[in-house]
């Protein structure tokens, strides 16, 4: 009985030091261009655009810019992260954020008059 709790507790021990460790998952891998898909509402159109990290891109009235574009460790489930900023002629900016191609309800540009979606990071 002794036997089996020592056996127990080394077992327990390793469990909290594996559990410590960083982990390699977490690391991201910064790509030069973020895919994007456009949604003209007006037109009918869809249209994938690739816009350098750190450049500007014009789609009809819309200025977009592409801050960081980043995929998740390759060992890992496949997903891209982009930090988009969006303009719209005589408005500003529209849109300032987050965007997941495995969620891409959860932040894209829904306008009145475009959406628009991450597809990858290349």
């Amino acid at each position: 009985m002794r036997g089996n709790i020592s056996f127990m507790k080394k077992i327990l021990s390793v469990f909290i030091m594996l559990c410590a460790l960083p982990h390699v998952a977490d690391a991201y891998i910064d790509r030069e261009n973020a895919r994007l898909r456009v949604m003209d509402k007006d037109a009918g159109k869809v249209q994938e655009i690739v816009v350098p990290v750190g450049q500007e891109a014009r789609f009809d009235k819309l200025y977009i810019n592409i801050r960081a574009c980043k995929q998740t460790d390759p060992f890992d489930a496949e997903d891209f992260f982009a930090f988009v900023e969006i303009a719209e002629n005589n408005k500003g900016q529209i849109f300032g954020g987050w965007m997941s191609r495995n969620e891409p309800g959860a932040n894209p540009l829904q306008h009145a008059d475009y959406d628009v979606w991450l597809v990858k990071c290349e």
